[in-house]
């Protein structure tokens, strides 16, 4: 429930945000007539996400046996790579985000176009509402419940942190946010592919596909269920969820696992290094 909290959070206040940058622009700009046909658009986008939420649900929540592990797999593996790329795309163009709506919004409304404003608002919002599909979807088959409490929280929790900021003018250091936030973000995404790696792993077990050792056990620790320290345990599944933790764990998954670390952790810190502008490193 941790990593499915920290995923609609993060995406919920970015989809929040960006919807702030827009009114308040509409409203400084003198363009409040438009306001309204913006918020259409972030209503048709909320309702067309969960739409897609709803109907990803129906095709694939009820799979079983070797197709489950083979949906399972396939979805951490692309929610990862999607979450690292928006990782990436928010350290290098995260203090830009704002130019670069008001740039685009302008261009729109001086077409002073009511379906263009609306089809802006739903682009951006829609695309936010997407990925937080795809990146719950793993989490979903596996634990349907757990998900929807988590990411519940997570929305109702950003959606409060946006009004506060918007309403009352709380200020937050948003390029900190957004890097600690990615740097869990990280940590989840190193877990989830392993995630995905072993159900690959079982669903080639389960069609006779070798793995040599690669698909054997690297180790297997004496923790039964019903301890906390399982990751189906209280304990255990927090750490599951951040540090990938498993009481039994193949070599591809480990393998998995740690490039992934060793790759994307320097990278992020990289990119948000040289994102920060010289004045404030000196």
């Amino acid at each position: 429930m941790i990593g499915q909290f920290l995923l609609a959070f993060r995406e919920t206040l970015e989809a929040a945000l960006i919807v702030s940058i827009i009114l308040a622009y509409l409203k400084r700009t003198r363009r409040k007539r438009l306001l309204s046909y913006s918020l259409y658009g972030v209503y048709i986008a909320i309702a067309a996400s969960l739409t897609v939420g709803v109907a990803v649900w129906f095709m694939f929540g009820g799979l079983s046996g070797p197709l489950k592990a083979l949906f399972e797999g396939t979805a951490a593996v692309i929610a990862v790579f999607v979450l690292s790329s928006m990782i990436v795309w928010m350290a290098r163009k995260g203090r830009e985000i704002r130019r670069e709506l008001e740039r685009q919004l302008e261009a729109v409304a001086a077409r002073n176009a009511i379906m263009a404003i609306v089809g802006f608002s739903f682009v951006v919002v829609f695309r936010e509402g997407l990925e937080t599909v795809l990146f719950l979807t793993p989490f979903m088959v596996e634990d349907a419940t757990g998900t929807l409490v988590g990411a519940g929280l997570g929305i109702a929790v950003s959606l409060i942190l946006a009004y506060t900021m918007f309403i009352f003018g709380m200020k937050l250091n948003i390029g900190r946010f957004f890097f600690v936030t990615s740097i869990l973000l990280v940590l989840l995404a190193g877990g989830l592919i392993g995630y995905g790696v072993h159900e690959l792993l079982e669903y080639s077990k389960d069609v006779g596909v070798e793995t040599g050792w690669l698909g054997s056990y690297a180790y297997v620790l004496d923790i039964p269920e019903s301890n906390l320290l399982h990751h189906k345990g209280i304990v255990g599944s927090v750490l599951a969820v951040m540090f990938g933790y498993t009481v039994k764990a193949e070599w591809l998954r480990l393998i998995a696992h740690f490039c992934y670390l060793v790759g994307a952790l320097p990278l992020v810190m990289l990119v948000y290094k040289k994102s920060v502008p010289k004045t404030r490193q000196n």
